[in-house]
C-alpha cells in the first residue's frame, strides 16, 4: 500500500478525488508559485520597484516555463524549503539575466508557497462548496418528497417513538446548510495573499509595500489581509476545523445508513453496494463505510493542523512543515467525502413497507409515551408513566393491554402513527424550503 491511500492506483477509485488531488501535486505546486512570481512583479512594475520590461519578462515566463519537480529535489532537502532551487532554476530557464534578478524581489520564500496554496485551496473550496450544494439539492427534494412517511426513531439504538423518513433526511441536511453558510466568512480568511518579506516587515519595498500588496492581491484575484500572516495561521485552522466538521457532518449520514441498510433493517437500499469475496448474496454498505473512516483520518490530521497554530516567533519550520503533510490529506479526503456523499444520495431508496413493518414490530410499544400523557389527564403522571411501564411489560400488544385495564378509554388515537408523528413533517418541510431558497 502507498503511504498515502489517497495516491494509490489500487484505492483511487475507492478513496481518490482526481479533481481535489490535482491541485495538490508537485506540478500543480510549482505552477501556483511561477504564477505568484509573474504577479509580484506586475504589480511591484506598477509602483516603479523594478522595470516594467523586467516584470513583462517574468510574467511571460512565468506562464511559459515548465520546472520538473525533481530538479529542485536536492536543493529542498538541505534548505527545508522549495522556493530558493525553485527560483535559481526559473532564472536559468528565463535565458534572461537582466530581467532574472528581479525574481522574487523582495519577497521571502512563505510569502511564494503560502499565496500558492491560497490559489489552490480557492480553486479546492470551490469545487467542495459546489459539491456540497448539489447533495443539498437531492436531499432537499429527498426531505419533501418523505416528509410524511412514518418510521421508526430510535434513540441508543433502541425504538423510541414515530418520526418520518423526511425528518431524518433532514437531520442530515441542516448541518451541511449551516456549514456552506460559515463557509461565506471562512472564505476571506484562507483566499488571501502572503507578501510580508523576511521577517514579517516588508522593509525591502519601501512605502510601497502595502500597495504592491493589494495590486497582487488583485492581480491574483485572492484577497488582501491588510497585514503579516507569516506566524498566524488561523485561517488554516480554521478551514482545517472546518473540514473536519464537514466530514463529520457527512459520516453521520454514512453512519445512519449503515444502520438502516442492514440485514435484518433493510429500511433503505442504495443503487450499488459492494460485493464479497466470498459470500455472493452480500451488497456491502461501502460507501457508508469510507465516509466514516475519512471522518476519523480527517480527525486525527486536524489535530496536526491545530498545533501548528503554535507558529513560533516570526517563522517556524517545524510548524509549517507539519501543515505540509496535514492539510492536503484533510482536503482531498473532503473532496471524496463529499463526492461520495453527493454518488449515495443521488441512488438513495426509502422502503416504505418496511418502515411501516419496523413500527408494527414493536407491538405497539413505539405510543407508550402518549400513552402515558393521555393517562395523565386522570392521574399524575408518574403514576400514568408506572402503569404504561407495567402494560409494555406484558406478553401482548400495548393496545391491547391498555384496553383492558382502561376499557372506557378510547385510545384510537393514541395508536394512530399518524397523530404521532409531531413537528417531523414540518421539519422536513422546512428544510426542504430552505435548501430551495438558497439555490
Amino acid at each position: 500500500m502507498t503511504a498515502s491511500i489517497h495516491d494509490s492506483a489500487i484505492f483511487r477509485d475507492l478513496m481518490g478525488d482526481r479533481e481535489v488531488q490535482a491541485l495538490f501535486t508537485d506540478t500543480a505546486e510549482l505552477r501556483a508559485m511561477l504564477l505568484v512570481w509573474g504577479a509580484l512583479a506586475k504589480a511591484q512594475a506598477e509602483t516603479g520597484l523594478i522595470p516594467d520590461d523586467a516584470a513583462a519578462a517574468i510574467q511571460r515566463a512565468a506562464l511559459e516555463i515548465q520546472i520538473d519537480p525533481a530538479a529542485i529535489s536536492a536543493e529542498t532537502g538541505r534548505n527545508g524549503v522549495p522556493v530558493p532551487a525553485l527560483a535559481d532554476r526559473f532564472r536559468q530557464e528565463m535565458a534572461a539575466p537582466d530581467a532574472a534578478h528581479f525574481v522574487h524581489f523582495g519577497a521571502t520564500s512563505q510569502d511564494i508557497m503560502d499565496t500558492g496554496l491560497a490559489l489552490r485551496l480557492r480553486q479546492a473550496v470551490r469545487l467542495i462548496e459546489a459539491r456540497l450544494v448539489r447533495l443539498l439539492d437531492v436531499l432537499g427534494p429527498l426531505a419533501a418528497q418523505e416528509s410524511d412517511t412514518p418510521m421508526l426513531g430510535r434513540t441508543y439504538g433502541q425504538a423510541a417513538v414515530p418520526t418520518t423518513f423526511g425528518a431524518v433526511v433532514a437531520g442530515w441536511g441542516w448541518p451541511i446548510l449551516e456549514a456552506l453558510t460559515e463557509l461565506e466568512q471562512l472564505r476571506p480568511r484562507v483566499e488571501r495573499v502572503s507578501l510580508s518579506g523576511a521577517a514579517g516587515t516588508l522593509s525591502v519595498m519601501g512605502a510601497d509595500g502595502p500597495k504592491i500588496r493589494a495590486a497582487l492581491a488583485e492581480g491574483l484575484g485572492l484577497g488582501d489581509p491588510g497585514r503579516n500572516w507569516h506566524s498566524d495561521r488561523s485561517g488554516l485552522a480554521a478551514l482545517s476545523a472546518w473540514a473536519t466538521r464537514v466530514c463529520g457532518i457527512l459520516s453521520k449520514f454514512g453512519a445512519d445508513l449503515y444502520i438502516l441498510l442492514r440485514s435484518e433493517c433493510g429500511e433503505v437500499s442504495l443503487r450499488s453496494g459492494g460485493s464479497s469475496s466470498t459470500m455472493p448474496q452480500k451488497s456491502n454498505p461501502v460507501g457508508p463505510s469510507v465516509l466514516t473512516a475519512i471522518a476519523a483520518q480527517v480527525t486525527g490530521l486536524n489535530s496536526v493542523i491545530q498545533s501548528a497554530l503554535v507558529h513560533r516567533e516570526q517563522r517556524d519550520g517545524a510548524a509549517w512543515i507539519s501543515e505540509w503533510m496535514a492539510l492536503p490529506q484533510i482536503v482531498i479526503g473532503l473532496g471524496r467525502a463529499t463526492s461520495l456523499a453527493g454518488e449515495i444520495a443521488t441512488g438513495l431508496e426509502p422502503d416504505r413497507a418496511r418502515m411501516r413493518a419496523a413500527i408494527e414490530s414493536t407491538d405497539g410499544r413505539v405510543f407508550a409515551e402518549a400513552l402515558s400523557f393521555r393517562l395523565a389527564r386522570a392521574m399524575p403522571r408518574p403514576d400514568a408513566q408506572q402503569t404504561v411501564k407495567e402494560l409494555c411489560g406484558e406478553d401482548r400488544p400495548l393496545l391491547e393491554a391498555a384496553t383492558a385495564r382502561f376499557p372506557d378509554l378510547d385510545l384510537g388515537d393514541v395508536f394512530d402513527v399518524t397523530q404521532a408523528l409531531g413537528h417531523a413533517p414540518d421539519d422536513a418541510r422546512a428544510f426542504a424550503f430552505a435548501v430551495a431558497e438558497m439555490t
